[in-house]
């Protein structure tokens, strides 16, 4: 067990609280999971509760933990210093062969890796996280703290990983944007919210699964915006029927006759009390409820207009080989790659960690984006491969420079939840959710009616990553892209490829154990 008392946290930059008088005790049988849009505050959270002094640098922090457990925590990003260890000298300091629990032998993952020579930088996003689990679960610990543990994993690890933690022996703590993975396995929600422009922290404590619980919210926010809508309905009303009585005394005050004294003093009484009835009408707007200003209420859409004609030729991609070069080897991942594109499909590909998803699409992307007949753009794995971090997001969006260029920008970043404190920041400071938020809009500025995307959906929030979904689905264009989004390839995917060591094969949707 672990209790959490009355947690606050303010980032030192800006003052902006993330958290206010958090409180929660984590108990035995406990798989809570934490949600939020992105720069919440989420694994701010869960490096307060593992080591306070990781904060030390940009936030200021307040309240208490107590419990004497043994703390295993698994951070979003590795750390810099391993990338350019071997995998050896990574898992040197534990020995993964005498954990107690076999359950990590199940998952999918190449076992001659741990005694291998290969740097960490070359290996897939996917491996790096495996390996990652393993060392942590090698060290045993009482309680676990993961963030964003289903980043980068293959199919067949995200039901490993759903499988290990609805089995896990020890509480669960951990952050994630996977909708499947949470529905399948939190028994606990905390969700973090910015109410108000992101300057107000509100937090919710729901033991429930989270079907249950985003049914209940829904509900909750639909009664609430109808209330709302209904008090300013009846504000307006009121206040029509007083401006009509206040211009009718305010007209005969200026028609009355000097000669009816008694007449002007009704009237100047009668102006009186209409002021004052005035200031109790506008006092009651004091009370209005909240029209709804939530993660969900985002504005994203492609322009009707785009389009890729039916049995269009998007793409015939073919390589004989695959290779990555290994610290001067080169390494052959895949053999025979094929693939026929044509509009307006939207291709799912899936598969196994480290198999070469990542730089296959790559290639795509290179071969897609100098095309003249079509718009192409791309969103890679790592956003750094299109985005300046030294500039401001408003300078990736637009090139024009012209005024109306980017006053459609930043409105476009307004609907999709950024704040104008957000837009005015270096793009390296935002979080990876609004860095992908950036890039979608930058596909629908630029009108593209073909999308080359690497894990769209990996960084965006649960409650607003359905919205994403069904934009896409709905979009007019070609899609091609690679995910391990269960919900993406069930809603957005009109086919599914599986890449593997000898090409890629099209798969059934609903083949069992890809998609349950």
């Amino acid at each position: 067990m672990i209790d959490i008392k009355n947690v606050t946290i303010s980032k030192k930059e800006n003052n902006r609280l993330l958290l206010k008088d958090f409180s929660f005790t984590l108990n035995q049988g406990d798989r809570a999971v934490i949600i939020g849009e992105e720069g919440n505050g989420k694994s701010t959270l869960l490096k307060f509760i593992y080591d306070r002094t990781m904060l030390d640098g940009y936030c200021d922090y307040s309240g208490q933990i107590t419990g004497s457990n043994k703390l295993g925590y698994l951070e979003q990003e590795m750390e810099e210093k391993w990338l350019n260890s071997t995998v050896v000298e990574f898992l040197s300091d534990v020995d993964v062969y005498s954990c107690s629990d076999p359950r990590i032998w199940t998952m999918n993952m190449d076992t001659s890796l741990f005694g291998s020579n290969q740097l960490m930088k070359t290996l897939s996003g996917g491996e790096k996280v495996k390996l990652r689990l393993i060392k942590l679960l090698a060290e045993e610990p009482d309680i676990l703290l993961l963030d964003e543990p289903t980043n980068d994993l293959d199919i067949h690890t995200l039901e490993w990983l759903e499988d290990f933690i609805n089995h896990s022996k020890c509480p669960v703590l951990y952050v994630s944007h996977d909708e499947a993975m949470i529905e399948n396995t939190a028994n606990v929600i905390i969700h973090l919210e910015q109410a108000k422009k992101k300057t107000e922290p509100r937090h919710t404590v729901a033991y429930m699964g989270y079907k249950e619980y985003a049914e209940k919210r829904l509900n909750n926010l639909q009664k609430q915006e109808m209330v709302a809508r209904k008090q300013r309905e009846d504000y307006k009303k009121q206040m029509q029927r007083w401006q009509q009585i206040y211009n009718k005394v305010d007209n005969r005050q200026d028609t009355i006759s000097r000669g009816n004294p008694a007449g002007g003093r009704l009237l100047k009484k009668k102006m009186k009390n209409l002021l004052s009835q005035e200031k109790r009408i506008e006092k009651k707007t004091e009370e209005f409820l909240d029209i709804p200003d939530v993660e969900e209420a985002i504005l994203f859409d492609f322009p009707e207009g785009i389009r890729i004609p039916n049995g269009k030729k998007v793409l015939e991609y073919y390589a004989d080989t695959l290779k990555v070069n290994n610290n001067g080897e080169e390494i052959i991942l895949a053999e025979h790659i094929f693939l026929r594109v044509t509009g307006p499909e939207h291709i799912a590909i899936i598969g196994d960690n480290g198999i070469g998803k990542t730089t296959f699409l790559h290639g795509v992307a290179e071969e897609l984006l100098i095309r003249r007949d079509i718009k192409a753009g791309y969103m890679p794995q790592n956003y750094e491969e299109v985005l300046d971090y030294n500039t401001f997001p408003v300078d990736y969006l637009v090139a024009s420079g012209q005024k109306e260029d980017i006053t459609k920008a930043f409105t476009y970043m307004g609907g999709m939840k950024f704040t104008r404190e957000e837009m005015e920041h270096k793009t390296g400071e935002l979080s990876g959710g609004q860095k992908a938020k950036l890039i979608l809009l930058k596909l629908i500025l630029d009108g593209c009616n073909v999308l080359v995307l690497d894990e769209p959906t990996r960084n965006l929030s649960p409650l607003s990553n359905p919205i994403i979904r069904r934009v896409l689905s709905e979009y007019g264009g070609t899609i091609i892209s690679i995910t391990h989004d269960r919900k993406y390839i069930e809603e957005a995917a009109t086919a599914v490829y599986e890449f593997t060591k000898s090409g890629l094969r099209k798969i059934d949707k609903e083949e069992k154990g890809y998609f349950s």
